[in-house]
């Protein structure tokens, strides 16, 4: 299956910006189920400095800079992607206590890009208290895929989404009371969860695609970006994605398109940046998912955006 994802960010400024420097991952990567076929990033205006890179997680990041004014600053990105069929969940690992540090080794724990997982970062707290409310679903000698799973699905039943509730800086301890958020909040309290098991856990980005309500049509730029995780589950079985806000397993279907992971949302903010000047200023995004098939488009949808 073939999508095109056009994501879109405006600023508008009342007064002149003298100087701007901003980071763009905004180029989905390439996964085993996920195969990029063509990417563009359009600047307006033209920055005075750009350059493509790769960063420590092996992310695209376009750095762009500005040294002369304006009040008005479109980025926008189209990604062409084509996504494999569903895979099934064969194997669902070894007992999750084998994957913790006292009893990792031999389950990929000596590399660096699984360890680096296991450990706290800003926005992904290990908390005795989620330890606690995980354990009642990590019991001892379960298969980490199943445990992982059956979190998720207790997670997507006790807790509410709700946009009003929080913002990109609630701490994950406000939304374990709350017991509401957003996809951003439930990805950051379940990768806590599990590194407060001592299992290492990973935040990924990209975008959902859903269908509108029958006989409506999807309104263009109305989509969203989404948030879920990937748990390491040991050589055998690898990263396992696992999504609480909708209860799907990104890996196994074609309805998530993943465009980056990190530590947490810090790590791979689709768009950020610093300016001077600009007096009051606002940003609008707008996101589309759409289906190719044959030069043609089926207009499909995301959500859960933040």
């Amino acid at each position: 299956m073939r999508y095109r994802v056009v994501h879109e960010t405006r600023y508008s400024c009342s007064e002149l910006v003298s100087v701007g420097h901003n980071e763009a991952r905004l180029k989905l990567r390439s996964t085993p189920r996920q195969f990029l076929i063509g990417h563009t990033l359009d600047i307006n205006p033209l920055p005075s400095v750009r350059t493509d890179s790769v960063d420590y997680f092996g992310n695209c990041v376009t750095r762009f800079s500005f040294n002369h004014g304006y009040q008005q600053l479109v980025v926008n990105s189209t990604n062409e992607v084509e996504i494999v069929d569903a895979i099934p969940l064969t194997d669902i690992g070894p007992a999750w206590e084998e994957l913790t540090p006292a009893n990792a080794e031999g389950h990929g724990h000596n590399d660096l890009g699984v360890i680096e997982f296991r450990f706290e970062s800003p926005r992904c707290r290990v908390v005795n208290d989620l330890a606690y409310y995980a354990r009642a679903t990590f019991t001892p000698g379960k298969p980490v895929a199943q445990a992982a799973i059956e979190l998720m699905e207790r997670i997507h039943r006790e807790f509410q989404f709700d946009p009003a509730a929080t913002t990109v800086a609630t701490p994950v301890e406000q939304v374990f009371r709350l017991r509401r958020g957003v996809c951003q909040d439930f990805a950051h309290l379940f990768i806590s969860m599990l590194r407060s098991l001592g299992l290492c856990s990973r935040y990924v980005s990209g975008y959902l695609r859903t269908l509108p309500p029958p006989g409506q049509a999807k309104l263009v730029g109305a989509d969203a970006s989404h948030a879920w995780l990937s748990l390491w589950c040991g050589r055998s079985l690898g990263w396992l994605d696992l999504d609480p806000t909708t209860n799907l397993l990104p890996g196994q279907g074609m309805s998530h398109i993943t465009l980056a992971w990190g530590r947490d949302y810090g790590d791979i903010t689709p768009l950020k940046g610093v300016f001077t000047g600009g007096g009051h200023c606002s940003m609008a995004v707008g996101v589309d998912v759409s289906q190719m098939e044959s030069h043609t488009e089926a207009e499909t949808g995301g959500s859960f955006a933040r």
